[in-house]
């Protein structure tokens, strides 16, 4: 049996890494706990194993007593000094036994210690290895999909990319290698789960501080960061060295870096767009080519009303709203997208907003008032009571109008 310990303890210390100490105490524990309810029940027990050569040696516990009453854990004091002369009372006895009575049961019970023990490493292994890597990129072999998931064997371990992580028309077959970010571990029953992500946003963001030196040293900084998978991102940059233009260096010499990072995405397009701290510079510079006709920022409620020509309109929404909403998340306020009306398209109606607010008339009153003829303040003048009344309005009418214009005048 000293062999096969032995074997063991070299095959867990050399092969899977498990301290030949800490393997003793798991198959030595096992043992003792499997014989003390075995043919040893109710006998205290010690167990030795040498870490050297792999021997099992184990003894009985027995408490010495001037009166016997439980012959598996007491001895009397004459017997007991036949075996260790010069012990006393209330001392205990370390009687050895052949470890071959401690029964079949104990070994087995060892034998599933020893598994159960190798388990939990591989477990602690797996954290271990991986718990540093959070945030990083990894490259792995796909092995095979179950549902929706996809599972990634990573070299000392397998991982596993959700289907709300893998991006949307992306394919993967079994044996092709795949770059992800390592998302989290979780804890589960089985043991630690690896969490592989291509959808993330962070995905994007660290294949930049990869490719991107200039991002890696902190010249420049990604300070908003909006993605739809598979489809379009929109990073906003700034550079703590005025010498470094953010953009040009995350672009890179014709395009290189950029490119490179729109090929492991798989052709998803990449806006890099100049940050500013100003909402409506930043409105300007993401919408480009657009140009805004009007920006309405309404602070208390975070939310901008852009007006665009309509020659832009389709530009600045984007395909199913995709630019305008990419913008929306990357600025952080609510965006509203309308068509932009010159000033002269509507000319009744911007005379009877003119009228509304100068002399604070109501609205169907102030039509009436373009209608016969009188569309600013200055074509009152001359206007008396009998002209209005002749209009059609009524000398109450007519004189209320004339007090009000009267009173409104500077």
């Amino acid at each position: 049996m000293s062999s096969e310990i032995l074997s063991v303890l070299e095959y867990m210390e050399k092969e899977k890494g498990i301290p030949r100490a800490d393997m003793i105490a798991t198959i030595a524990n096992a043992l003792k706990t499997a014989a003390q309810k075995g043919v040893n029940s109710g006998q205290e027990l010690k167990i030795d194993i040498n870490p050297k050569n792999g021997q099992l040696h184990a003894w009985s516990l027995l408490k010495v007593v001037d009166s016997v009453s439980n012959p598996r854990t007491e001895i009397h004091i004459e017997k007991a000094q036949l075996h260790k002369p010069g012990i006393l009372i209330g001392e205990f006895l370390e009687k050895e036994i052949d470890p071959s009575t401690l029964g079949r049961i104990a070994a087995q019970t060892a034998r599933q210690a020893v598994m159960q023990r190798l388990r939990q490493f591989e477990k602690d292994r797996i954290y271990d290895d991986f718990k540093d890597q959070v945030g990083n990129i990894v490259t792995g072999t796909v092995r095979r999909r179950e549902r929706n998931d996809l599972y990634v064997d990573l070299g000392k371990a397998e991982a596993v990319m959700p289907g709300k992580e893998q991006v949307p028309g992306e394919e993967y077959q079994p044996g092709e290698r795949i770059r992800c970010l390592l998302l989290s571990i979780d804890s589960t029953p089985r043991g630690p789960e690896i969490i592989l992500t291509r959808a993330s946003p962070k995905f994007v963001r660290r294949l930049f501080e990869l490719e991107v030196t200039e991002i890696a040293d902190g010249t420049v900084k990604i300070e908003a960061f909006a993605r739809e998978p598979g489809y379009r991102t929109k990073i906003a940059v700034t550079s703590t060295d005025p010498k470094v233009d953010p953009v040009g260096a995350c672009v890179g010499a014709r395009g290189a870096r950029v490119k490179t990072i729109v090929r492991e995405l798989g052709g998803e397009k990449i806006d890099i767009i100049r940050y500013f701290a100003d909402p409506k510079e930043m409105i300007i510079e993401a919408f480009k080519p657009a140009a805004p006709r009007e920006i309405l920022i309404d602070d208390k409620n975070h939310r901008i009303v852009l007006k665009v020509a309509t020659d832009d309109l389709a530009i600045a929404i984007g395909r199913k709203g995709q630019n305008a909403r990419l913008t929306s998340r990357l600025i952080g306020w609510r965006l509203d997208i309308e068509e932009f009306h010159a000033v002269g398209d509507d000319p009744r109606g911007n005379a009877v907003a003119l009228l509304f607010k100068t002399y604070e008339f109501d609205a169907a009153l102030a039509g009436r008032l373009v209608d016969m003829g009188i569309n600013s303040p200055a074509a009152f003048e001359g206007v008396e009571t009998d002209d209005l009344v002749s209009a059609g309005f009524t000398a109450e009418e007519a004189s209320a109008i004339i007090a009000r214009v009267t009173q409104k005048q500077p």
